[in-house]
């Protein structure tokens, strides 16, 4: 377990493949009922192994696995060593019989007498063959030893889990890489906002510079209009290019309005249409407020310019009175 109390992936993949000796399995069923995050890990591991487990070829597991793999075999429950066969009850002084062969030769055969079997204490060392068999067990291949028997009988199943836990290693990784890109596309997301952000903030500033320096712009104030409720002290400045329809509105000492309201600047055109909307603002705590290159159509010839009170939202026409102007 690391230092943050959790599992590593390496308990919870031994786990999952019901590996771990049964009072350290309920030892982590418990942490695992009560930790989401080891349940979402194991989850995810017992997923990835259903995914990957039928279609990866094994390999060598890691090292921690394998380590804590044959730790866990050496606790295991030993067995004891194969029993030495006993000789049939019969006169063991006696000589034993001689089986008989004959070597091949152009002359008559002749009788081979084959070497009797060694007698180690007293007691026989048999070899077993099954008839029609040429299989034998040799004696120097019997397990010697407990641990030697253990691991004898552990063989074959060590062998599939081994093939388990690669796959379960492999999924593991596959998971990894596959998070990993994950969260990658979305950095690079992300990094792609912020570039084509800046681009706009970028060709804005380009065109407000271009605004302020051409030299066709025109220039207009905007002060209080007669009888509107407002105090005098209310200024704002328009510049405006009628052949590119870029406009810049600055204003100051501005009276604040009710959340439900909002001023709107209107351009009057000098032929005689509508007035047309070019954006809604409100002030700041200190009365200061703008509008920077509102929608509009190029090449308008403007009489005037207008402050309006409206809605909360704007309006597509002024509503009544005017409360700043400017020719």
């Amino acid at each position: 377990m690391s230092s943050l109390a959790h599992y590593d992936q390496a308990d919870l993949a031994l786990f999952a493949l019901q590996l771990l000796p049964s009072a350290e399995s309920a030892s982590m069923t418990m942490h695992v009922s009560g930790c989401s995050y080891c349940r979402q890990e194991l989850a995810q591991l017992q997923g990835d192994l259903a995914s990957f487990a039928s279609i990866v070829e094994p390999h060598s597991p890691p090292s921690q696995v394998r380590d804590r793999l044959l730790n866990q075999v050496a606790r295991e429950k030993k067995l004891a060593p194969i029993e030495q066969l006993e000789p049939t009850p019969k006169d063991v002084s006696a000589p034993p019989e001689q089986p008989v062969r004959y070597e091949r030769s152009e002359r008559a055969p002749r009788p081979v007498t084959a070497p009797p079997p060694p007698a180690v204490g007293g007691r026989l060392h048999s070899r077993s063959a099954s008839l029609g068999s040429a299989r034998y067990l040799d004696e120097d291949k019997l397990p010697k030893t407990d641990e030697d028997a253990t691991v004898t009988r552990l063989l074959p199943r060590i062998a599939s889990w081994l093939g388990w836990i690669a796959a379960a290693g492999i999924a593991i990784t596959a998971g990894n890489l596959y998070h990993q890109r994950e969260s990658q596309k979305l950095r690079i997301a992300d990094q792609t906002n912020i570039i084509n952000r800046l681009r706009a903030d970028s060709e804005g500033a380009r065109q407000l510079l271009e605004t302020i320096t051409d030299p066709t712009a025109r220039q207009v104030t905007l002060t209080p209009s007669m009888g509107a409720p407002v105090s005098s002290g209310p200024q704002g400045r328009v510049i405006y290019v009628t052949s590119k329809g870029a406009l810049i509105f600055l204003g100051s000492s501005l009276e604040p309005v009710e959340t439900y309201k909002t001023y709107e600047l209107w351009l009057i055109p000098a032929d005689g249409r509508d007035p047309i909307p070019a954006g809604t603002f409100h002030p700041d705590p200190r009365g200061n407020a703008s509008v920077i290159l509102p929608p509009l159509p190029k090449g308008i010839q403007a009489k005037a310019f207008g402050i309006t009170l409206e809605d909360d939202g704007g309006s597509q026409t002024p509503t009544m009175p005017i409360v700043m102007a400017g020719n």
